[in-house]
C-alpha cells in the first residue's frame, strides 16, 4: 500500500512539472526559450520573447510600477541588461521610457 501512495505522489509531481512549462534541469521553458531570470518582479514579465519568440526582451504587464508607462496603443517591453534592443527600437519606433534595476523599458507602438 505504501508503494502505491508513493508512486501516486510521484506521478502527481511529474504531472505538475509537465504543466508548469519549465524544464527543471535546464531552467528553460519547454519550448527551449530561456526564461527571464533576475528580472524585478514588479515588471510582471510575460511571453516567450519580444519581438520574436526566443528574444531576450519580454512584454511587461500591469503593476504599480508599470502603470504609468502602459498605453492602449503600445506594448510595454522590458529588456535585460546587456541586450541589444536596437534591433527593434528603430524599426518599430520604440521609445525608451524607464530604467529599472538595469532593465530598460520601451513603449513600442502597435501598428
Amino acid at each position: 500500500m505504501r508503494h502505491l501512495i508513493t508512486g501516486g505522489a510521484t506521478l502527481a509531481l511529474i504531472a505538475v512539472a509537465a504543466c508548469s512549462g519549465m524544464d527543471s534541469d535546464t531552467g528553460t521553458s519547454t519550448g527551449g526559450t530561456p526564461m527571464a531570470t533576475g528580472a524585478p518582479a514588479e515588471l510582471a514579465l510575460f511571453g516567450d520573447g519580444y519581438p520574436n519568440p526566443g528574444d531576450r526582451c519580454r512584454r511587461a504587464g500591469e503593476s504599480a510600477l508599470t502603470n504609468q508607462y502602459l498605453d492602449d496603443a503600445a506594448d510595454l517591453v522590458a529588456c535585460p541588461p546587456g541586450s541589444d534592443a536596437g534591433l527593434f527600437v528603430i524599426p518599430m519606433g520604440a521609445t525608451r521610457v524607464a530604467q529599472v534595476e538595469g532593465w530598460t523599458l520601451y513603449s513600442v507602438p502597435r501598428r
